[in-house]
């Protein structure tokens, strides 16, 4: 495995140009890491790193960190740094990087998120068939809006919030995964089962009059919206629900929500018509460290900022998530490179 390595970085280059590309067949795409990549409190990245194990650094300057590479199963991971810019930008500078081969890569978001208490609990895994962007909008301050108005965010080039019909989507504001790619994925780990603990249960238990913010962990469906603002509370949470719909028309469900994964996506989408990538490869699998919202008696200001010190802070869930995240999705990395004769030229699903 050494020698591998070692081969394959030699072969890098000649007179500084890439010679034969690196083949990849799968790329895990995290979005953080706290400290080092190995040996102390992890982040997104690094479970991945330490598990796959992803042994090798591969020098990455031109995104946020250098990339972390495993020869013998031809699995990258990169960590493209918080928030769509950054993501957009980092997986760009993979997809037009000449030293990888990722005409057949898929390529697995396993990241932390908020969820909806409406439809899950902390600590669950869910996989996403609707990417929903929250910040192409317009808004208008809640303090000056019209008083028959829910929201002071309007769709672009609407006159007023979810005024039908929703515009072309022009701007990638919404984007639908491969469903059957999803499905696979959801169905081949949906028994996977997930760490519960008594932090856990107490979280859980201040959500009353939310039945599905009270069950275990569990590894499950649900869409996606990704914004930039860390936003929180009720009524955040009822345009979440409105906006995904709308932009959806009707198909999705906002259960999940993060930061990035709209970005990646319009770079996918790119590389796609590029032939540097296929986006039919993609898959999103958000991990809820958090609800999107607070629980019955208390506000959203104290749960956002721990006002108070509850035991259900914010991020009570942030270890079982990426737990989460590793757990569930190694098992499908593990089966595309199982069956990789099959998954090469074939997605699976239908």
């Amino acid at each position: 495995m050494k020698l591998l390595s070692f081969l394959l970085l030699a072969s890098l280059y000649t007179y500084g140009q890439p010679t034969t590309p690196i083949p990849v067949k799968v790329v895990v795409v995290t979005m953080f890491e706290i400290g080092a990549d190995t040996g102390d409190r992890p982040g997104e990245f690094q479970y991945w790193v330490e598990r796959v194990p992803l042994s090798q650094t591969i020098p990455f300057p031109q995104g946020y960190r250098n990339l972390r590479y495993n020869a013998e199963k031809q699995v990258l991971g990169i960590c493209t740094g918080m928030g769509t810019a950054r993501s957009t930008a980092s997986i760009m500078a993979l997809g037009m990087d000449p030293r990888f081969d990722l005409s057949h890569a898929y390529w697995l978001v396993a990241g932390i998120a908020g969820i909806d208490p409406e439809d899950g609990s902390a600590g669950s895994a869910v996989w996403a068939e609707w990417l929903v962007d929250g910040d192409l909008a317009h808004e208008i301050d809640p303090r000056e809006i019209p008083k028959e108005w829910p929201t002071g965010y309007l769709p672009l080039r609407r006159a007023k919030p979810y005024e039908e019909p929703a515009q072309d989507n022009d701007f990638m504001v919404s984007i639908h995964l491969n469903p059957d790619l999803a499905k696979w994925a959801y169905g081949l780990t949906k028994d996977v089962k997930l760490a519960d603990s008594e932090t856990l249960q107490k979280m859980r238990a201040r959500y009353q009059g939310f039945p599905e913010a009270q069950k275990p962990p569990r590894v499950m469906m649900g869409d996606h919206i990704a914004a930039m603002t860390f936003w929180h509370g009720k009524y955040l949470n009822e345009w979440a629900n409105k906006w995904v719909s709308y932009w959806t028309g009707g198909k999705g469900n906002f259960v999940t929500s993060a930061m990035e994964d709209t970005g990646t996506g319009q770079s996918l989408q790119w590389l796609t018509n590029a032939g540097k990538a296929d986006i039919n490869r993609y898959l999103v699998l958000r991990t809820a460290s958090n609800y999107t919202m607070q629980p019955p008696g208390v506000t959203a200001a104290d749960n956002l900022t721990n006002g108070g010190k509850e035991v259900g802070e914010r991020y009570t869930a942030y270890v079982p998530a990426l737990e989460a995240a590793y757990q569930t999705g190694i098992v499908v990395v593990d089966k595309l490179i199982a069956n990789w004769t099959i998954y090469k030229d074939k997605a699976p699903g239908k």
